[in-house]
């Protein structure tokens, strides 16, 4: 079972509410937008705007506020979940962010596993390009495509149970994500550096076949180690 890529007209509005918050800079309590201005700006049906509004609530990107001068707040800051030295703002409890977190770790090596017994020679063209593509340049392109490397990964396996499993929490954990931050310290550079060297040796030890090799890259990768 593939994880869903696809976004409904409503999360693609989330998306670009979220886009503007940032362009804009906006801070709590900042005023974003109205529904009604969200319908003329996307024309989008109304049914749709009240469904991206909810699914902003549900997130705590926004709070929205009746009467003149109402509409659409950026809410407080979100909860911070800690990967590495990337912090993940999260629109849900950040302890069962990070419980997912933990728990996907744990499958990481069944998953490398599967992936180095079962991968093709295309499977391993596609990691590489994935891998190829990880820049530590921007917080927010980094995780995602550390997290597409992953569902790909999990994508070789033959463990219906476990990659069904596994992609859900991946996708648990993404679908809440507000956006990524990094720490500001003079070796984060060589740090970056060093997770995405991790990354492509996953992808070594998933090319190599060697089932053993696999579980030891995933826990050289997990950040708990």
């Amino acid at each position: 079972m593939a994880a869903r890529t696809t976004l409904t007209r409503a999360e693609t509005l989330v998306a670009q509410v979220e886009a503007d918050i940032k362009a804009r800079g906006l801070k709590p309590d900042d005023w974003i937008t109205n529904k009604q201005e969200l319908r003329e700006t996307s024309g989008m049906a109304r049914a749709t705007v009240n469904e991206a509004v909810r699914l902003l609530q549900d997130r705590g990107m926004v709070v929205p506020r009746p009467g003149p001068g109402g509409g659409l707040f950026v809410a407080a800051q979100h909860p911070i979940v800690r990967l590495g030295r990337t912090l993940l703002a999260v629109g849900d409890s950040s302890s069962s962010i990070a419980d997912a977190i933990e728990v996907r770790e744990e499958l990481e090596g069944l998953i490398m596993a599967q992936a180095a017994a079962h991968r093709t020679a295309r499977d391993v063209r596609d990691l590489r390009r994935i891998a190829e593509s990880i820049s530590a340049g921007d917080p927010d392109r980094y995780i995602r495509d550390v997290w597409a490397l992953h569902r790909r990964i999990a994508a070789i396996g033959r463990n219906d149970v476990l990659r069904t499993t596994y992609l859900g929490l991946v996708e648990y954990v993404e679908s809440r994500a507000v956006g990524a931050t990094r720490e500001d310290t003079p070796d984060d550079p060589a740090y970056f550096a060093h997770r995405i060297e991790l990354h492509v040796g996953l992808v070594d030890a998933i090319e190599s076949g060697d089932e053993k090799l696999a579980r030891a890259a995933a826990q050289r990768h997990a950040h708990s180690s």
